[in-house]
């Protein structure tokens, strides 16, 4: 061959680092939606209660409202009557059974906890989990860790 590499040993030296070239010019992430996004899709968006009809009271129900801010911000705010804070949703991912996983931080406890959402049948909403990031849970498999009791659905307000 006088020295010359054939077109196919080319193609064949080249065609790995094209492929390298082009799979790091792709966007990443580019199918993933944002958070607003995911909690807007499943349904989130809104204010939530165990009775819509009382005012928000710390023994009969909060009152937990998801917003978006902005293009992409998602703000979770809780009524409890006599106070009142606000946190953001850091991440949000739909599970393969429907669960919403949020993980939230929240200011006023200085710790981000997790928790995960099932929405009912007729609309409503359990809690299914919720834990801290050192994995103690308050909520497990659907029932409060305290005393075994299932969590009561949430109800969305108008």
């Amino acid at each position: 061959m006088n020295g010359q590499i054939s077109r196919r040993t080319l193609a064949w030296l080249f065609a790995p680092a094209l492929a390298v070239l082009f799979s790091l010019a792709l966007p990443r992430g580019a199918s993933a939606e944002t958070v607003a996004q995911t909690v807007r899709k499943w349904g989130l968006i809104g204010p939530w209660s165990l009775d819509c009809s009382l005012r928000p009271n710390r023994d009969r129900g909060a009152v937990l409202d998801y917003e978006i801010v902005g293009d992409d911000r998602v703000v979770f705010r809780r009524d409890f009557g006599d106070q009142t804070d606000e946190s953001e949703v850091v991440t949000a991912e739909i599970s393969a059974d429907g669960t919403l996983n949020l993980r939230v931080f929240f200011p006023s406890l200085k710790q981000t906890r997790e928790y995960g959402l099932m929405m009912q049948p007729d609309g409503t909403v359990r809690a299914i989990y919720n834990r801290s990031q050192k994995q103690e849970y308050s909520i497990r498999d659907g029932k409060f860790t305290a005393d075994g009791s299932p969590t009561p659905p949430q109800f969305k307000c108008k």
